[in-house]
């Protein structure tokens, strides 16, 4: 029997000390920026009261990553990643430090305050991408499709836990969120300066227009890797109904702020829980088919969302919405990884962040637009129609990745 028959003789990740530093960075990192956004949330609306503001957060982080993806790119691919991510969490937690001195001395303002938000969101930037980009580095090759669920399922659990924990920590002060959010900081870029990569490349040619705009280049030449890139922009754009949850809690489900914060538990859950699941059964055979199904399965849950009146439905719906969005989540990933080489990898995973970072805030913008041209609950049931709709689309238009039968293509 092979080692795939039988996932207890496959090798662990957890047995790579470059790894586990990794992980645990990677969450500390997230549990960090998901603390800081519902603290900054919280003390931006008290000081101005205004929603309007509250976007104006969400604009300073997305457009540093909008504006410095192609920079990004050449930076992960010249200079050692490991650096270049512990050098981006120092930052952010200096800016951390700041928000809890200016909260301190009382001279934090708005637009201090965006500010702030606007430096970590740029050291954030080149975070991401570089981090994606390390994951080559620190475990065999063989170990990649392992590497990426586990990388998933930190992400997950932060994502659970930081907004938590941002809520808890801020009952006794803004201050004391940063604080923590800065110390954290500061433990994740610490636990990356350790790691030692078992691999590294980087690229010495000089910086021109071709080279910045490669990785686009590097993208469009592999209809494999540009099909599930793309695939997963449209499919999020459309899907995005988690963006009206808040009224789905209130106006149809009926249930206070407890309500909503099971609501959006439910899909973090569903996808912490996947992801554990690939993590010890990694997806080996029939990828495409894998890859379409999970996207159709997206597509249904958030129907059966967007139909459903009673709480523990919508739920369980989003719980399958979640898991089934990770599976996607994971091949992706791992298909980047091990299609991409290494001295590309910096460039490719910038442009796979712009992609997934744009998709996420222009899924909730237009689930916005459409509930209110529509109604809430037509807006949903479009956005899943839509979802399955680009599945069974982007199967005519790539073939090659609806044939995929293993992530080394």
């Amino acid at each position: 029997m092979s080692s795939e028959d039988n996932p207890a003789d496959i090798p662990s990740v957890a047995r790579h000390p470059p790894f586990v530093l990794f992980w645990f960075s990677r969450v500390m990192s997230t549990l960090s920026f998901q603390m800081l956004s519902v603290a900054v949330g919280w003390q931006v609306y008290e000081i101005t009261g205004s929603a309007f503001d509250l976007g104006l957060v969400g604009l300073a982080q997305f457009l540093p990553m909008v504006l410095l993806t192609f920079v990004v790119g050449q930076v992960a691919d010249r200079y050692d990643r490991r650096a270049i991510a512990s050098v981006c969490m120092a930052v952010e937690s200096v800016a951390a430090g700041l928000l809890a001195f200016g909260t301190w001395e009382g001279w934090l303002t708005r637009d201090a305050i965006l500010g702030l938000v606007a430096l970590g969101g740029a050291a954030r930037a080149f975070e991401s991408p570089t981090m994606a980009a390390l994951v080559q580095g620190v475990v065999p090759r063989s170990l990649i499709p392992q590497a990426a669920a586990w990388s998933t399922s930190a992400t997950q659990t932060a994502q659970i836990l930081g907004p938590a924990m941002g809520g808890l920590l801020y009952g006794f002060g803004s201050m004391v969120a940063y604080v923590v959010a800065c110390v954290f900081f500061f433990v994740g870029g610490g636990l990356v300066a350790l790691i030692r990569a078992e691999r590294t490349a980087s690229i010495r040619e000089p910086v021109t227009l071709k080279s910045v705009f490669s990785g686009i280049a590097f993208i469009r030449s592999r209809p494999v890797i540009l099909g599930t890139l793309s695939l997963d922009l449209f499919a999020v754009l459309l899907g995005g109904a988690t963006a009206l949850l808040p009224i789905y809690a209130r106006d149809i489900l009926h249930t206070g702020p407890w309500g909503l914060g099971l609501l959006r538990t439910a899909p973090a859950l569903g996808a912490l829980a996947m992801s554990v699941f690939l993590a010890h059964h990694p997806i080996h055979r029939n990828v495409g088919r894998m890859l379409f199904s999970s996207l159709v399965v997206f597509g249904l849950a958030t129907v059966v969302f967007g139909l459903s009146t009673h709480l523990a439905v919508s739920m369980a719906a989003l719980f399958v919405l979640g898991a089934s969005d990770v599976v996607s989540v994971v091949i992706r990933f791992t298909l980047v990884q091990l299609q991409t080489p290494p001295e590309m990898l910096g460039r490719v995973s910038a442009v796979n962040s712009l992609f997934v970072g744009t998709s996420n805030q222009l899924g909730e913008f237009e689930s916005g637009v459409t509930a209110a041209l529509f109604g809430v609950v037509p807006a949903v049931l479009i956005g899943g129609a839509g979802t399955i709709a680009v599945a069974l689309l982007w199967m005519v238009l790539f073939p090659q990745l609806r044939r995929l039968k293993s992530l080394e293509g």
